[in-house]
């Protein structure tokens, strides 16, 4: 417009049409350009015969087509067209003219949306003159429309005006005031809210001589949600205010911009609740989406905001205009050189995992969900700890509290980064054994022994000895040390049995068995009987899966001599490195090393933990072991490798390593079931164990494993009784208020429908029928109207008596059934067998004339548990 910045306006008939409002109309279309996916925007016409604009509104119906009302700076409104073909009823209307009595300027038009003949116009302030002038721009329309007497009469002196221009007003509205804003109330056409100088007022036509307005500077930009009719938006300055018309006392918020003034606010026609507002002299549209929140009836909470902004251009921006029908559309135009940019506002993406591992998403409309491709090759689901998780659990890993060493048969597989999980429960197993028969020799009790790893044990001082090679003519003696922390170290590690002193045998045939060959002929190596391991290379190659190689390394091995110089050791030390297995390399380095300098041995990280920790038991001296085993301890909980349990212990230090392995692999699962199946009491009480419990029991919870919760649920109870919960609801007398419990507590159900208390402990007990302190009579059951407490044998109106598979299952079934239980919504209830067989076959509360849906009310409630089976 004159001396301001373009304004925009989009056609309401046609979807690739619009107007851009400056010094004169022009009229473009919009469309895709060739051969790309950007659009180009072409002038159909240009309007230069209505000067000094100061607003433009379009007239919102299909025909007459393309007419416009323009607001002058001397208050008139002219009627113009864009270059089209004219129809009869838009030639009368074409080049109207509506005049005020005193000349001011016209700061703003609104066609109403309904009675679209109505056409009202805000105007400066004049002492003796309105400001709100509501013109009808066809008599006739309004006549044929059923107008009152009083609407005739108005516009018979309406007619009486000459030619085509009309100097009196259908209504005239908010004198000696000025008006800057105004938009039709949606929610009834014959609502007017305006933006007066010093309020927002809501005239009603039919009684023009009241008014509703509040008082507040937010008069200017007023514009309705076009999805909640209730919801306006008005600004001041830099100061944004959304109102409610149901609470017009004050703004239900009120948002502060940058410091500089706000130009434009548009509600979004295609989107619930987005608004965008314009600063000027900026090149950012700032969004703001109102949440739905519902609260309470009286409650004056702020509504949820969510505020971001977009940037279509880099130049300053003019105005901007939401497309009418697409989806989040804008048309942006620069505040100098009329440069166009058409965009869409990118919807925020919200994401959802269900506890199954399944992927939704929501954008805009609509809603997708991530479908697993049951294609080739293992899934990315099936990669993910919390299936696995899931999966051992409904397979009942972690739940075998008598033989720990069952459940690395659950967890391990094939699957490398549980490989280690599989030495895991065996050891705990060990450490108690091993106590047991060392508790008298080694310093410290019993308790804190069962809990030690090998960093904590092997802390005394070792018996040195020469050994020489079994079954060998070799002269040479090797020196090992000994000592009960280290033999209780080898035990540790699996290389000797219970009961044993140095004897290997047994698990060199357990090694052979699982055909691990280089691994026993190390072991076999290690215990200095080089006949032994050459002997089982042989048998693994000789085997169907054997590796042929190993008759060349068991050739090898034959082949050592115990000079510090030949052609042996110069070949072996070259070679080994070439060897694909690691038990294979290592033992041609220990017989390369010297004595003392086995790093070759011990630094080799894809040999086992408890293979190496045992070789340093045997052949490091009494320095050299504890800077190793600190070294590994280090190396093992920076990597949160849980191998490295065999040296901390389900000690602090243990809890230091599971959480680094928690954190790299996210499997809380195994770090609550090994710190409650193998730590003491002060452990679990760590904050970071119990966020680990926490976490498992609320993802079996999640996986509706509720059977299994509770199974875990009694075990942490066993070894931690302070994680017992507490009764929080107890079941007293109406009269006297006493407990009516003979154990003088409750125990819960958990549940948002109903709750269930169970009265008089064992069914042997007399029966609880009436309150064991005042001797009230309990409250009816609502279906068999007996008094609570009586025992249930069969549920009345269904025709089914209770299933009696045993003597055990029948009694924990019968004191059940007769629990208390009650809605929480409603207050009735009865006995739980009865209420269960109840809402098997019914929807609604069993009590006469109450249309409650107890059942529904629990979202758990009609949800079966994973585990039942």
């Amino acid at each position: 417009m004159s001396g301001s910045k373009p304004d925009i306006l989009w056609s309401p008939h046609h979807p690739d049409r619009y107007v851009i409002c400056d010094s004169e109309l022009g009229l473009y279309r919009i469309g895709p350009s060739s051969g790309a996916e950007e659009t180009t925007a072409t002038l159909l016409a240009i309007n230069s015969d209505t000067p000094y604009m100061k607003c433009v509104a379009w007239y919102p119906k299909h025909e007459p087509e393309c007419l416009l009302a323009v607001g002058q700076a001397n208050g008139r409104v002219v009627l113009t067209s864009l270059g089209q073909t004219h129809s009869s009823a838009c030639k009368e209307l074409v080049g109207k003219e509506f005049v005020p009595k005193h000349a001011r300027q016209c700061n703003t038009l609104a066609w109403n949306p309904v009675d679209s003949n109505l056409l009202a116009a805000g105007l400066d302030k004049h002492r003796a003159d309105f400001s709100v002038l509501i013109w009808d721009v066809s008599s006739r329309m309004a006549l044929d429309s059923g107008a009152s007497a009083n609407e005739k009469l108005r516009l018979s002196l309406a007619e009486a005006d000459s030619g085509s221009v009309v100097t009196k007003p259908l209504y005239e509205l908010g004198q000696n005031d000025a008006c800057l804003s105004l938009c039709w109330l949606l929610r009834d056409s014959k609502l007017l809210l305006a933006g007066m100088h010093r309020n927002l007022a809501i005239f009603d036509l039919r009684n023009t001589s009241q008014k509703t307005f509040v008082n507040t500077k937010a008069i200017q930009g007023v514009s309705v949600d076009p999805h909640f009719h209730d919801r306006v938006a008005s600004y001041y300055e830099g100061q944004l205010a959304i109102w409610d018309l149901r609470k017009f006392e004050k703004p239900v918020l009120t948002l502060t911009e940058q410091p500089k003034p706000l130009t434009k606010v548009a509600w979004c026609p295609t989107r619930t609740g987005l608004l965008a507002t314009l600063t000027r002299d900026t090149n950012i549209i700032r969004l703001y989406d109102m949440q739905h929140t519902p609260t309470p009836i009286g409650d004056e909470t702020e509504p949820t905001i969510i505020e971001r902004s977009v940037q279509p251009c880099d130049g300053q921006i003019g105005s901007f205009a939401w497309h009418p029908s697409s989806q989040n559309r804008m048309v942006v135009v620069s505040a100098t050189n009329r440069v166009m940019t058409d965009f869409t506002v990118f919807e925020r993406i919200s994401l959802a995992w269900s506890s199954t591992s399944s992927l939704m998403w929501a954008c805009g409309r609509h809603l997708y969900d991530c479908a697993e491709d049951s294609g080739g090759g293992e899934g990315s689901a099936e990669r993910d700890i919390a299936t696995k998780m899931r999966q051992r659990a409904g397979s009942g890993y972690g739940h075998d509290t008598v033989q720990l060493w069952r459940n690395h048969l659950l967890a391990g597989g094939d699957d490398p980064q549980l490989k280690s999980l599989v030495f895991l429960p065996m050891m705990v197993t060990h450490m108690k054994l091993c106590a047991e028969d060392l508790e008298l020799k080694i310093q410290g009790n019993k308790q804190s022994l069962v809990y030690s790893g090998i960093k904590n044990i092997v802390k005394t001082s070792a018996t040195e000895s020469r050994r020489s090679w079994s079954g060998s003519e070799w002269q040479t003696d090797v020196p090992r040390f000994h000592s009960d922390e280290r033999c209780l170290a080898l035990r540790l590690c699996g290389w000797i049995s219970r009961g044993s002193d140095i004897d290997v045998e047994t698990f060199l045939r357990s090694l052979e068995q699982e055909g691990e060959w280089e691994r026993a002929a190390a072991v076999a190596l290690f215990n200095l009987d080089i006949r032994r391991a050459i002997q089982i290379l042989n048998t693994g190659a000789s085997t169907a899966k054997g590796e042929l190689n190993l008759n060349v390394v068991a050739m090898a091995l034959s082949g050592y001599s115990d000079e510090k110089v030949c052609l042996w050791r110069e070949m072996c030390s070259s070679l080994r490195l070439q060897l694909n297995n690691s038990y294979l390399c290592i033992m041609f380095a220990f017989l390369t090393s010297e004595p003392g300098a086995y790093d070759g041995v011990l630094f080799e990280s894809s040999v086992a933990v408890r293979d190496r920790v045992a070789f340093a038991c045997m052949f490091l001296n009494d320095v050299q072991l504890p800077r190793y085993i600190d070294k590994l301890t280090n190396e093992m909980k920076g990597a949160g490798n849980l191998e490295g349990v065999l040296l901390t212990g389900l000690t602090n230090d243990g809890v230091d390593l599971m959480e680094s392995y928690v954190d790299r692999t996210g499997d809380v699962q195994t770090a609550s079931f090994c710190m409650l199946k193998g730590s003491p009491v002060d452990v679990l009480k760590d904050p970071r164990v119990q966020c680990w419990i926490e976490n498992y029991r609320n993802l079996l919870d999640a996986w509706r494993f509720w059977h299994k919760r509770a199974e875990f649920d009694i075990h942490r109870g066993k070894l931690d009784p302070s994680s017992k919960p507490l009764a929080q609801v107890f079941v007293s007398c109406n009269f006297c208020g006493k407990s009516i419990s003979y154990s003088g507590a409750a125990v819960p159900h958990q549940g948002r429908g109903f709750s269930q208390y169970g009265v008089g402990g064992s069914p042997t007990k007399s029966k609880v029928t009436s309150c064991p302190g005042c001797r009230k009579p309990l409250p009816r059951c609502a279906l068999c109207l007996m008094n609570m407490g009586t025992p249930v044998s069969h549920c009345p109106g269904t025709g089914r008596s209770e299933e009696k598979v045993d003597l055990t299952r029948e009694n924990k079934l019968a004191q059940f059934n007769n629990w208390f239980t009650w809605c929480h919504n409603c207050r009735h209830g009865g006995h739980a067998g009865h209420m269960l067989s109840w809402f098997r076959d019914h929807t609604e509360c069993p009590v006469s004339a109450c249309t409650c849906r107890c059942m529904q009310l629990d979202t758990t409630g009609n949800l079966l548990p994973a585990d039942s089976s």
